[in-house]
């Protein structure tokens, strides 16, 4: 069984009783050299953020009978809205500066398609890699706009995604800490060259928006690796309280 669960059902809990918003007025205006610049890319991570979360439901409610962890389902469910609220907070800001919604795009159609095939653990890697790069990004769009509604909605994504973050590496690490330290190896190394792909396939897509942002494409995949780092690389010797008690 996952240790930290609870911790987990009450953050959700807590944060599904929030209101999520950002104020309009005169500083709410997007300039209209700034909706050229971001208007095709912030469709794009709107598209990406959009899902009925079914796959990962399933997957949850199916990790959960195997291992016992019976909040796992109620979590993920608090999880996926959520998420959708990201998209539907995403979608009303560019309702409001007549910014087109996408109805499909290369990346986020690959992305579909590996989380058909995945069991929760896997659907977990690639939640994180999203986010852990999506971070950079709306940091990235923060900080080159004066839309004072933009700006909150950054901060508002980054703040959630951030816990979001912490739910997701929790997991991963307690779940790869159980695995053999060579299969640790091979889970790692294979996730963090998924990772370092995805950094790049969003550099070519929305390179416009960071460049100008102050990233080259060099800066933007360490910024991401550093990042990953961070979340994803404990340091040596660490393991999760359940697994060190175990041990004793």
């Amino acid at each position: 069984m996952l240790t930290n669960l609870r911790v987990w059902l009450n953050h959700f809990e807590y944060h599904a009783e929030q209101p999520r918003g950002a104020a309009g007025g005169s500083l709410s205006v997007l300039r209209p050299e700034e909706r050229q610049l971001i208007a095709r890319s912030i469709a794009t991570f709107q598209l990406g953020e959009q899902s009925d979360g079914s796959g990962l439901l399933r997957a949850a409610y199916r990790f959960a009978a195997a291992h016992g962890d019976e909040l796992l389902p109620r979590i993920t469910e608090l999880f996926i809205r959520e998420e959708q609220r990201h998209a539907r907070l995403l979608r009303e800001f560019m309702d409001e500066h007549g910014i087109g919604a996408k109805s499909r795009h290369w990346s986020d159609a690959l992305f579909r398609r590996i989380r058909r095939l995945a069991g929760f653990e896997l659907y977990l890697h690639i939640l994180i890699t999203a986010e852990l790069i999506g971070n950079v990004y709306y940091h990235a769009l923060e900080s080159l706009t004066g839309c004072q509604r933009l700006k909150v909605l950054c901060r508002t994504l980054i703040a959630d995604e951030l816990a979001h973050i912490g739910y997701e590496s929790d997991i991963i690490l307690e779940l790869r800490a159980r695995k053999p330290s060579a299969l640790r190896t091979l889970v790692r190394l294979m996730h963090r060259t998924f990772f370092c792909g995805t950094a790049c396939a969003v550099w070519i897509s929305h390179r416009a928006v960071l460049r100008r942002a102050g990233h080259t494409a060099g800066g933007f995949l360490r910024t991401c690796l550093e990042q990953y780092s961070f979340h994803l690389d404990p340091p040596a010797g660490w393991a999760p309280a359940a697994t060190e008690s175990r041990r004793r």
